[in-house]
């Protein structure tokens, strides 16, 4: 695979395992040590309600975030595969991305909800927009002309 390629492909790997990480340590162990100290029992989990803390709730959300947009990439990544393209700015906006997607995860997770931290938190958001748009764009343009 050419180390042009790669990279975004590393960083596909590395959003899936963000992805699967703020699964494990907020979700998962909040759940479990819930469950292990009598506190909630296993059946009482709810994916469609509001329970647990605060920040347990903004964890939940943060992961569904990810969720949510991690096919978006996994979609341009298999353009770029498929397309063959060889790019440092598509390398740059992989990298950008994923930093932000980690700083709007962590931001939402551990910051209670204020216009500051929403305000933050959808800039953040915006930066991987704009860099899955531009991807997008740049390798259509490639693929058309």
């Amino acid at each position: 695979m050419p180390r042009e390629i790669a990279i975004p492909v590393l960083v596909l790997l590395g959003f899936a395992a963000w992805t699967e990480l703020i699964l494990i340590i907020s979700v998962g162990v909040y759940r479990w040590f819930c469950i292990l100290t009598g506190r909630a029992s296993i059946a009482e989990w709810r994916a469609d309600g509001k329970q647990g803390a605060e920040w347990y709730q903004r964890a939940t959300r943060a992961h569904m975030n990810c969720i949510e947009n991690l096919p978006v990439y996994g979609a341009i990544v298999l353009a770029l595969v498929v397309s063959g393209l060889r790019s440092q700015l598509i390398e740059w906006l992989s990298v950008t991305m994923l930093v932000a997607r980690v700083g709007q995860t962590t931001v939402h997770v551990a910051l209670p909800l204020t216009n500051v931290v929403v305000s933050f938190r959808f800039a953040l958001f915006s930066v991987q927009l704009v860099c899955m748009v531009a991807m997008g764009t740049i390798i259509a343009t490639a693929m058309i002309g």
